[in-house]
């Protein structure tokens, strides 16, 4: 049984404990600074330490002999955790979508004698591991469009949107810049911008730049394509009132002022959805051709409790990546991208196969 550190015991954090407890293969501790969040936590036969992560060494009593680190902390912890994973010799998993962390992490993974696996969420995640396997059918590529919505199934506001993850993270990619490749060339395009419209099994929604969503992407394909892009799905009205506060309002100069806004505000669901559409288009025999993937996955039970799509979509895809290091299907050293993660491994795990089924179908965790 392989010893588990997971680090922040929020939605997220406290169903990858549960999760990977459920299964027996590994034994679990679940750190956090709130004792009453790691109360909280619905994981039955998980061990529960207090830590203060922002404090120097808070890590490195309880880190040494664990198989591997997951952090599903805020993104402005990641860069101390990472190190101390490099410091201890553990294998390292995060979910980070910030940029600047991740560049953080891969400087930590060069030379490294364990796995440094960033970004191991949806997006970026499992988004990344799908738009490569596609590229990969063609001969000559010309675009990459990655568009991913975590939504409310039953939106009741001007916003259309519910909170269901990380209020931070959420704020974070509305703001910092977006990598993409435009016109054949690598740049950084504002967020919240280049509002398109996307049709999905009859209902219409609105996608926009923000940022973090690629992972690695641009590097890996920077100079094969035309155009790469990531942008987040939500229900049409989104990105205007957004613009209006962070913009007009000048709220992203107080994102404090705005987390306090929005989680006073905007409401908690359980009932959610994650809508992924992936799409390539290229040259196969000499014909331009898409070939796209969508799947849409609704909240549901798994391992008995009831979890949201974003908690089963996010917690199971690093958990996956988690079997995948410990089976020695993936390489167990220096950095692993998610587009070196063959998609057929991932769907074929017991938490990949959360992504299975029917692109329009509800998705059934067991």
């Amino acid at each position: 049984m392989k010893k588990i550190l997971v680090i922040g015991a929020g939605k997220i954090g406290a169903t990858i404990a549960a999760f990977l407890s459920g299964t027996d293969d590994y034994a679990v501790t679940l750190v956090d600074h709130d004792q009453a969040r790691l109360d909280r936590a619905e994981a039955a036969g998980i061990a529960r330490y207090r830590a203060d992560i922002g404090t120097d060494g808070a890590l490195d009593t309880v880190i040494e002999g664990h198989y591997a680190v997951l952090s599903a902390a805020p993104y402005a912890l990641t860069t101390r955790i990472a190190s101390a994973a490099a410091k201890a010799g553990v294998h390292y998993l995060d979910l980070t979508e910030d940029v600047a962390s991740t560049r953080a992490v891969r400087e930590l993974a060069r030379g490294a004698t364990t796995a440094f696996i960033p970004q191991c969420g949806l997006a970026p995640g499992f988004v990344s591991i799908v738009a490569h396997d596609i590229a990969q059918k063609f001969d000559r590529l010309d675009t990459i469009h990655l568009r991913v919505g975590a939504l409310p199934e039953f939106p009741s506001n001007a916003l259309g949107y519910n909170l269901t993850w990380s209020t931070d993270g959420v704020i974070n990619e509305y703001i910092e810049p977006c990598e993409a490749i435009v016109d054949g060339q690598r740049r950084l395009v504002p967020a919240l911008e280049e509002c398109e419209t996307l049709g999905v099994d009859g209902v219409t929604y609105e996608a926009f730049n923000t940022s973090g969503g690629l992972g690695s992407l641009c590097e890996t394909y920077e100079g094969a394509v035309r155009e790469l892009n990531y942008r987040t799905i939500r229900y049409p009205g989104h990105a205007q009132i957004m613009k209006i506060l962070l913009q007009d309002l000048r709220l992203s100069e107080r994102r404090a002022v705005l987390k306090d806004i929005m989680e006073h505000a905007v409401p908690l669901t359980s009932q959610d959805m994650v809508l992924i559409f992936v799409s390539v288009t290229g040259w196969k025999g000499g014909q331009l051709t898409q070939e796209s993937f969508v799947r849409s996955v609704y909240a549901g039970i798994v391992q008995g409790q009831p979890r949201t799509a974003i908690q089963i979509t996010t917690a199971g895809a690093i958990c996956a990546v988690l079997d995948l290091l410990a089976q020695g299907q993936i390489p167990g050293r220096g950095l692993i991208r998610q587009e070196d993660i063959p998609l057929s491994l991932f769907l074929e795990n017991r938490f990949g196969g959360f992504y299975q089924g029917n692109r329009a179908g509800r998705l059934k965790a067991a």
